[in-house]
């Protein structure tokens, strides 16, 4: 049996205003070409379908046509979707029972109530079970956790850890009972940042909680999975050094920090309850390319791009010492006439001398909410000794604001 294990597609993403629709359209095509190809039986989506909860007509049409594809191709025989932190619960549900038509199981959210709709059981043409997956969505703090008044940071983490433990303890028994005594994978799924786990700066990684209390320890997940299937971290990696606990990271660049990494998504082939996991490259389907440097060396590697004919987006930053007022107006010029497109110049040295008093060569798309935050404690001098309980709050605040917005009908 072949699985071929993907997440974090992010349908919708935009860089600096850019829309990447032409990316996404391309890598789906290239990945039902693959699946084609290589006769895929299963195709996992751990989780962040969509870049946010309310996703455009056009990331909807991406979404559906590739599904239709799919479930049209003469190989794979079922898509199983699980629910991200980016994704609507009940947006991904809506449509379940017509897409359940065409083979493509979707678990949005959990269901207290109907604890086996996270059990699916794989089958081949002739209808013979060939997998159990456990497709675990990505569990919010509600879902696994009773809050109390006056509990410590210690208290909630005790508690976000059992309850994580306690899901996926239920959910594998429930996989053991539905395998019997076949000898059939047991194939897990999920939507967590596991502990130990890499980040990249400006990969668009959303924390799932405050601090790291929503980290979770490879002993949660249960000893029967053969494999699992991760989703949430962009950096392909592997989770307590084990081939067999994996996030294959999203398939695009989410960033200019990703520029430069090779995108995957993860093979697997099974003999028996054996998994074989094979690392394959995702192309490049928009070149993004990070330059830093004085004017001189940024001039250079603007020259040197434009003999190669590239087409990449960029990130220009500034970071000599002479006080460089015109560097847009240089930088566009050297461009002119070319197939590269600037997404971003940070002016560090103009920065650092208006940092000086207000900072107003930065946009709201250079910050996030939570270094906002740390300027206005900066601003108004709160205590040092104050700062991470406030942090820590307003943290909380902002996962209650957006936990909110996910589940308004």
């Amino acid at each position: 049996m072949k699985i071929l294990h993907t997440s974090d597609w992010h349908l919708g993403r935009s860089l600096y205003g850019r829309r990447r629709y032409d990316e996404f359209e391309a890598f789906l095509d290239w990945l039902a070409e693959h699946i084609e190809r290589e006769q895929i039986d299963l195709l996992l989506i751990a989780g962040d379908v969509f870049d946010t909860t309310a996703p455009g007509n056009r990331a909807q049409e991406l979404y559906y046509s590739f599904l239709c594809r799919i479930a049209h191709s003469a190989t794979c025989r079922q898509v199983v979707v699980i629910g991200g932190n980016h994704d609507s619960p009940s947006f991904l549900n809506a449509p379940k029972a017509l897409l359940g038509a065409l083979r493509v199981h979707v678990v949005g959210a959990i269901d207290p109530q109907n604890p086996e709709d996270e059990i699916v059981v794989c089958r081949n043409a002739e209808g013979v079970p060939q997998a159990v997956v456990c497709a675990v969505p990505y569990l919010r703090d509600r879902d696994i956790r009773q809050a109390e008044a006056g509990e410590s940071m210690d208290d909630k983490r005790a508690k976000l850890a059992e309850g994580y433990r306690a899901h996926y303890r239920e959910i594998g028994d429930r996989a053991e009972a539905a395998r019997g005594d076949r000898d059939l994978p047991i194939v897990g799924m999920g939507h967590c940042f596991a502990a130990g786990g890499t980040t990249l700066a400006d990969d668009g990684v959303r924390d799932l909680n405050v601090g790291s209390l929503d980290h979770v320890e490879a002993s949660a997940f249960p000893a029967s999975f053969d494999y699992l299937a991760l989703g949430h971290l962009h950096v392909p990696q592997r989770v307590a050094q084990s081939d067999t606990l994996r996030y294959c990271g999203s398939p695009i660049p989410m960033g200019f920090g990703e520029a430069k990494q090779q995108k995957l998504v993860l093979q697997v082939t099974f003999e028996g309850r054996t998994p074989h996991v094979e690392e394959i490259p995702v192309p490049c389907f928009q070149p993004l390319r990070r330059i830093a440097g004085t004017v001189d060396k940024i001039l250079a590697e603007l020259q040197q791009l434009t003999l190669e004919g590239s087409n990449a987006w960029l990130e220009i930053e500034y970071v000599g010492d002479d006080l460089v007022t015109d560097l847009r107006d240089q930088v566009e010029a050297a461009i002119d006439g070319t197939a590269l497109e600037i997404r971003r110049i940070k002016n560090r040295r103009i920065m650092d001398r208006v940092l000086q008093r207000i900072d107003t060569a930065e946009t709201l798309d250079d910050l996030e909410p939570t270094d906002v935050f740390a300027r206005c404690l900066e601003e108004h001098e709160i205590p040092a000794a104050q700062r991470p309980e406030l942090a820590a709050a307003y943290a909380e605040i902002l996962q209650a604001l957006d936990e909110a917005d996910t589940y308004a009908e």
